[in-house]
């Protein structure tokens, strides 16, 4: 097995297939225009699959396909459709917006997709417009019933929670959740990127998030299962549970175990990382499959990363954490 210097197995491959998003969200890409990957550079399919394959050989057991918006890129189930067919590969999930599902969900099921997440983070649409930068709700609430049907499963909703923005959208959203089905995911506020200009204040605590969600809807924890981000919570009236992912408040990278690939076939080893190492220039270069094994196995037994415990230390600090003082690879480009 493939460790780390904290002996942190690879498990999970995030795969970004576009920097190229139809939002603009105000915690992920707030800017109108960005210096976008040109597009030769951008990994194809068989390349992508290349690389996945060599992951699964190295340990890694689930991936996830995110973006920009991965729904974007043409012809997405073409890639699902590969991956599905790599041996060992015990999941694939997409991560999405969801406003272009209602058109693709049925291919992508069809392709081999398992499950996926959508981002939701209001349930006003006036709200959604404004967070999104372009959204339209009725789009993405239509886009999840196609997936429904389509038989994904689970669908997990994904909301990440800004202060003086979203925090009174808490109980509608689980309400949401609780009449329809689907576990959803409240995500803190992070530093990811440099463009969404974060700032603590801004960040609503996981024990706020759970002090709104008991207010209405009792939980008990269920705690952290199998290096997943999010800690899960079961309601105490037995109909359903949810999840907060706590990155900023309550890290947890000494169980994180996700590698990832960005569109134009960077290896990352840590979400607030401020560099990839390239595999690109391996893949295009004719290197062989254990000439790719050796370089990334070389990256992985190397890796250190432990950010966000780094910046709570720093948080609790006299002199503070300052984010700007962290460059980091902006989330266009890196995936979810």
């Amino acid at each position: 097995m493939l460790v780390d210097t904290y002996k942190r197995p690879i498990k999970d491959l995030r795969i970004s297939v576009t920097d190229r998003c139809n939002f603009r969200c105000t915690y992920c890409m707030p800017l109108e225009e960005y210096v976008w990957i040109d597009r030769q550079d951008i990994l194809t399919f068989e390349e992508i699959e290349r690389v996945a394959r060599i992951f699964v050989r190295l340990g890694a057991e689930k991936i996830r396909v995110t973006g920009g918006e991965p729904l974007v890129r043409k012809n997405l189930e073409l890639l699902i459709s590969q991956l599905a067919r790599i041996e060992g590969l015990k999941d694939i999930c997409l991560t999405t917006n969801g406003a272009l599902l209602r058109a693709h969900a049925t291919a992508l099921k069809a392709a081999g997709l398992h499950r996926c997440n959508v981002s939701v983070d209001s349930l006003d649409p006036d709200k959604f417009k404004q967070i999104t930068g372009r959204g339209n709700l009725a789009d993405v609430l239509d886009g999840i019933e196609a997936a429904r049907e389509a038989g994904i499963s689970p669908i997990k909703l994904n909301a990440v929670i800004e202060r003086g923005v979203n925090e009174d959208d808490i109980i509608p959203l689980v309400e949401f959740s609780r009449s329809q089905g689907f576990p959803i995911r409240f995500i803190e506020y992070m530093d990811v990127g440099n463009s969404n200009h974060w700032i603590s204040k801004r960040m609503v605590p996981a024990v706020e998030i759970l002090e709104r969600i008991n207010s209405g809807f009792p939980v008990r924890r269920v705690g952290r299962t199998d290096g997943a981000p999010a800690v899960a919570y079961e309601f105490v009236d037995g109909r359903g549970d949810i999840g907060i992912i706590a990155s900023v408040t309550e890290p947890f990278c000494g169980d994180c175990s996700r590698a990832r690939l960005t569109a134009d076939g960077k290896l990352v080893t840590c979400l607030f990382a401020d560099r990839g190492y390239d595999l690109k220039g391996l893949l295009r270069g004719g290197a062989t499959d254990e000439e790719m094994i050796t370089k990334i196995s070389r990256v992985w037994t190397g890796r250190e990363d432990r950010y966000s415990e780094q910046r709570l230390t720093a948080m609790n600090s006299p002199g503070g954490y300052h984010p700007n003082e962290h460059r980091k690879i902006e989330m266009i480009t890196l995936g979810g």
